[in-house]
């Protein structure tokens, strides 16, 4: 089948699309592209996910996000005649912790179906959490799929507004690999809201890493941040914006000004806690230091966070090598759309897409439900 994976990520940048080739034994991609979020829209969306929309403005959002997402599935459909759509949507909110977990992942799925006329999974979340699960991390299976290599312990690490790790264990005398997920905690979601803070508005990320480049870590922000207990909390566990979003760097834009950093200081010092968190979480949790961690997302395109994670392995971990999705010719963007394009394709064909030993949830089940025309 050819089945068309959209994911919006929790940096609320905007929506990868990409268009697969599928079957029980095959994945191939034919066409990726992204769409930056307008800036209003993009404003509308951080107000819902910071609980500052009122329902009526979050219900005309859900629309309005599901005609977005109709539109640039119509403008951009190449590679073959769109069968299935796996749709994300739009996470606002994720809080798998309390006694009653909820998570709200919105962009109304009828709009696709009416533009394109097929069928579309949505909501992927919503069955896991209700078996026990966290609903999170959810492209386990399709990691390990793409990128399990027999022999090997392979982490693939995306990062996107939070950061997730897929750790596979995989012994030459095993059919198949140990398999490990969970949240690592932030990726780039402190970076981009410290950029828009401290530029005023003016920039939407520190592109390429430049300005963290330029500046001084802070290592006492660095040692009192990764005291979060977050990090320490065993798998299975996920997360979200609401753990490190905007109340936390409200409180380190507090700390920020009593450090006397500037600009460059500020983003230096949350690309090394999130570089730092990564490497301290692997150490926390996998049971034995990876032999190759493959980055994929948004934060791949920013160097200087890649060159401090790289750093930070180096020093907790005497041998790994870190690459890129793209070295295994995936392209950093395209791993996780295509990742809900083949949890699609599993609950179309009848097939549980959940890992309870990643997600925490009693029992296997069918993800996502269904939207036709």
């Amino acid at each position: 089948m050819n089945i068309l994976g959209i994911m919006s990520g929790t940096s609320m940048d905007g929506v990868d699309y990409a268009m697969c080739a599928m079957d029980a034994r095959h994945c191939e991609l034919l066409d990726l592209w992204s769409v930056p979020y307008p800036a209003g829209l993009r404003a509308r969306i951080a107000a819902g996910a910071a609980n500052e929309a009122s329902s009526h403005e979050l219900a005309q959002l859900h629309h309005d996000l599901g005609r977005f997402y109709a539109k640039h599935a119509r403008a951009g459909r190449r590679g073959g005649t769109v069968q299935l759509v796996g749709l994300h949507g739009q996470t606002v909110y994720h809080h798998p912790h309390k006694s009653a977990p909820a998570t709200l992942q919105i962009g109304e799925p009828a709009h696709l179906a009416e533009a394109l006329r097929v069928p579309v999974i949505s909501n992927f979340r919503a069955a896991d959490l209700a078996a026990g699960g966290q609903g999170a991390p959810l492209a386990t299976a399709f990691h390990s799929r793409v990128f399990g290599r027999k022999g090997a312990h392979v982490c693939v690490n995306n990062l996107g507004g939070i950061s997730n790790v897929t750790a596979m264990n995989w012994p030459e005398r095993q059919a198949r690999p140990g398999l490990l997920a969970f949240d690592t905690g932030p990726a780039n979601v402190l970076l981009d809201l410290a950029s828009v803070h401290l530029s005023g508005g003016k920039r939407a990320c520190d592109l390429g890493g430049r300005l963290a480049a330029r500046g001084r870590i802070c290592e006492p922000l660095v040692r009192d941040w990764l005291r979060h207990p977050f990090f320490r909390m065993k798998p299975p566990k996920s997360t979200g914006r609401e753990m490190f979003g905007e109340r936390f760097f409200k409180r380190a834009w507090k700390q920020f000004q009593q450090h006397a950093l500037g600009e460059c200081d500020a983003l230096a010092t949350l690309t090394e806690f999130t570089a730092r968190s990564i490497a301290f979480t692997y150490a926390q949790h996998l049971p034995a230091p990876p032999d190759e961690v493959v980055l994929c997302g948004g934060g791949v395109a920013n160097p200087t966070l890649v060159a401090a994670i790289e750093r930070n392995f180096g020093q907790s971990f005497s041998q790994v090598r870190v690459s890129t999705s793209a070295d295994r010719g995936w392209p950093i963007q395209g791993v996780e759309p295509a990742a809900f394009a083949w949890l699609a394709w599993l609950r179309w064909t009848g097939r549980p897409g959940n890992l309870p030993e990643t997600t925490g949830a009693h029992r296997a089940v069918r993800l996502g439900q269904v939207t036709e025309v």
